[in-house]
């Protein structure tokens, strides 16, 4: 019988070439000048383009940002490429800056290097996502669903002016 080639904690042996998502996460991020929450939100209101990526069931259990664009995840480069027959209607250019909101900022820089491949030089990402930006105090609104996952704190608007 032939051993499993598994590594000595149990992973698996990696493919040759293959990259671990740690080192994908790091290169992506390392082409983008992410933005703390506070600094999107002055970027938002400048008119740079607001995508929540996250799929509609986490934005009805946490809440959304009023007049960030939803665009799920799986479909993000079709909608916003300027070339693509399935573009929406607002992407006209690849000067359009774009801010990429998930849930916690981990898929958000993927799908924002993804976007900068496809020619969208300015767009970056949201450190701590959706999360950090409510932690923030900033403009959110919801949650929508009666499920709502005991980590997630409740609506920061104590002191806080609206935006």
């Amino acid at each position: 019988m032939t051993p499993s080639p598994l590594l000595a904690d149990s992973c698996p042996v990696p493919p040759p070439g293959s990259r671990g998502i740690d080192e994908i996460l790091a290169d992506a991020r390392s082409r983008l000048r992410r933005l703390d929450p506070e600094t999107a939100h002055l970027a938002y209101r400048s008119g740079a383009l607001l995508v929540d990526i996250r799929p509609a069931g986490q934005r009805a259990a946490h809440g959304t940002v009023p007049g960030a664009l939803a665009i799920e995840r799986n479909v993000l480069e079709w909608r916003l490429d300027p070339r693509c027959p399935a573009r929406l209607p607002v992407a006209v250019g690849y000067d359009l800056p774009v801010v990429v909101l998930c849930q916690e900022g981990y898929t958000s820089s993927l799908a924002a290097a993804a976007l900068q491949e496809i020619g969208l030089r300015h767009a970056t990402d949201v450190v701590g996502g959706f999360a950090a930006w409510r932690i923030a105090g900033l403009p959110a609104l919801g949650p929508t669903s009666p499920y709502r996952p005991s980590s997630v704190a409740p609506p920061v608007t104590a002191g806080r002016a609206p935006h």
